[in-house]
C-alpha cells in the first residue's frame, strides 16, 4: 500500500487577492464542489492507501486549518515546517519519518493545488509507478502534452523499461520558450512535468544523501529525534541549516544524468491550478462562457452580468458584483481588494504582489 505525502506550502500569488499568506489557494474550495483543492488531493488518494499512510508537510500557519479539514487523518500526520525550505527538505522529512515506521515503504508526493479529473486513471499510473520504484528507479509522473506549454517544465523520454508503459526519464527541461515547446510537442519525446513523484524511501534517502549530503545529515538527525521529548528542539535547530532548493534541482535532475529515473505517461484530466484564467478553462462555465468561481457562490455572493463573454468572476466580499458589456476578463472581489485584468494576462497577477512587497503594503498579501 502506498504512503501519500501531500504539499502544502507557498501563497499562490497569482491566485491574489483570494489566496493569502494566511490562508493560501489550496485550503479554498476551488473544485467546483464543497472540497477545498487540498481535500480533493487527499480524497483521490482513497484507493490507493488508507488515512493513516497519509502525510501532509505544510507551515506553522496552516498546519491548524490543515487539521480541520483532514479530520480523518491523524493529526500526527500533518508534519509542519518551522520555514519554508522549498520542495526537496519537505520531502526528505516526510520520507525519513515514513522510513521510520516502514523501511520498505514507497511513497507518492503530490502537490496539494492540482486538479484531477479522472480518478480511476490517475490511479492506474500510480500503480504503474509504483512497479517502477520496487525495482529501485525514482518515478515522476508524466503528462502528456496537449500544446506547446510554456508555463511546465518537461521531461525528455528515452526508451521503455520493461514491457509496461515505464520510460526512462533522460533529462529534466526547464520552462521552454514558445518556439521550444513546439518542438518538444511534436517530437513526441517530451511529456509535461507535473511535480508528482513515486518511489521506494529508502532509494530516494540514498539518492539524496549521494547528491545532497549536508541536507540528508540534517534530515537524518531530525529523523532520528522525531516523536521523542527532543524533537522540537532538534527541529528548531537543523531546520534553518537546511538547503533551500527544488526537488528538481536537488535529486531528480542529477539521478536522471545517471540513468535512475522513470516516468509513466499519463492523461488523466491535469490541471495545474496556477491562475484565474486556468480555473476559467477548467470550472464549468455558463452558455456565455462565463465561469463564476467557488462552490455555490453565486447563491451566497450575487452576481449580476449582462452582456458578457468569458469572464471569470469570484465573489467573496458578499457585495453585489456586476458587470455588463466585457469580456475576457477576470475580476476577484474580496473584503478588502479587488482585481480586475484581462484573462490573457492572469499569470502576471504575481508582479502586483511584488509591487505591494515593495510598497510595504503586506497586510493585503
Amino acid at each position: 500500500m502506498l504512503y501519500g505525502v501531500v504539499l502544502a506550502g507557498g501563497t499562490g500569488t497569482r491566485l491574489w487577492p483570494l489566496s493569502r499568506a494566511g490562508h493560501p489557494k489550496f485550503l479554498h474550495p476551488l473544485t467546483g464542489t464543497e472540497a477545498s483543492l487540498l481535500q480533493a488531493t487527499v480524497d483521490r488518494l482513497d484507493i490507493l492507501t488508507s488515512p493513516d499512510r497519509v502525510f501532509v508537510v505544510t507551515g506553522v500557519a496552516h498546519a491548524a486549518a490543515v487539521s480541520r479539514q483532514l479530520s480523518a487523518m491523524p493529526e500526527d500526520n500533518v508534519l509542519v515546517e518551522p520555514s519554508p525550505r522549498d520542495s526537496c527538505a519537505a520531502i526528505a522529512l516526510a520520507a525519513a519519518v515514513i522510513a521510520r515506521r516502514d523501511p520498505e515503504a514507497i511513497m507518492g508526493s503530490f502537490a496539494s493545488d492540482h486538479l484531477i479529473a479522472d480518478k480511476e486513471a490517475f490511479s492506474d499510473v500510480i500503480r504503474s509507478a509504483m512497479a517502477g520504484a520496487r525495482e529501485g528507479l525514482l518515478m515522476t509522473l508524466g503528462i502528456t502534452p496537449t500544446r506547446p506549454e510554456t508555463g511546465y517544465g518537461y521531461l525528455q523520454c528515452g526508451g521503455s523499461v520493461g514491457d509496461g508503459p515505464l520510460l526512462k526519464v533522460e533529462e529534466f527541461k526547464e520552462k521552454p520558450t514558445y518556439e521550444v515547446a513546439e518542438g518538444y510537442v511534436k517530437s513526441g519525446n517530451y511529456l509535461w512535468n507535473a511535480g508528482m513523484f513515486v518511489w521506494r524511501v529508502e532509494s530516494f534517502l540514498a539518492e539524496l544523501h549521494r547528491q545532497q549530503p549536508q541536507l540528508a545529515a540534517g534530515i537524518s538527525r531530525i529523523a532520528q529525534a522525531w516523536g521523542t521529548a527532543e524533537q522540537e528542539e532538534v527541529m528548531g535547530d537543523v531546520w534553518p541549516t537546511l538547503p533551500k532548493i527544488s526537488v528538481d534541482y536537488a535529486v531528480m535532475e542529477g539521478a536522471a544524468a545517471a540513468g535512475r529515473v522513470g516516468t509513466v505517461p499519463g492523461d488523466f484530466g491535469w490541471n495545474d491550478v496556477g491562475d484565474f484564467h486556468t480555473l476559467g478553462e477548467v470550472l464549468t462555465a455558463d452558455q456565455a462562457g462565463n465561469v463564476v468561481v467557488g462552490h455555490d457562490a453565486a447563491e451566497r455572493h450575487p452576481v449580476l452580468l449582462r452582456e458578457t463573454e468569458g469572464l471569470v468572476v469570484v465573489p467573496s466580499s458578499g457585495r453585489l458584483v456586476a458587470a455588463m458589456g466585457v469580456r475576457d476578463l477576470v475580476i476577484v472581489d474580496t473584503p478588502d481588494a479587488v482585481l480586475v485584468c484581462p484573462r490573457e494576462r492572469a499569470q502576471e497577477v504575481k508582479q502586483l504582489v511584488d509591487q505591494l512587497k515593495e510598497l510595504g503594503q503586506h497586510g493585503y498579501i
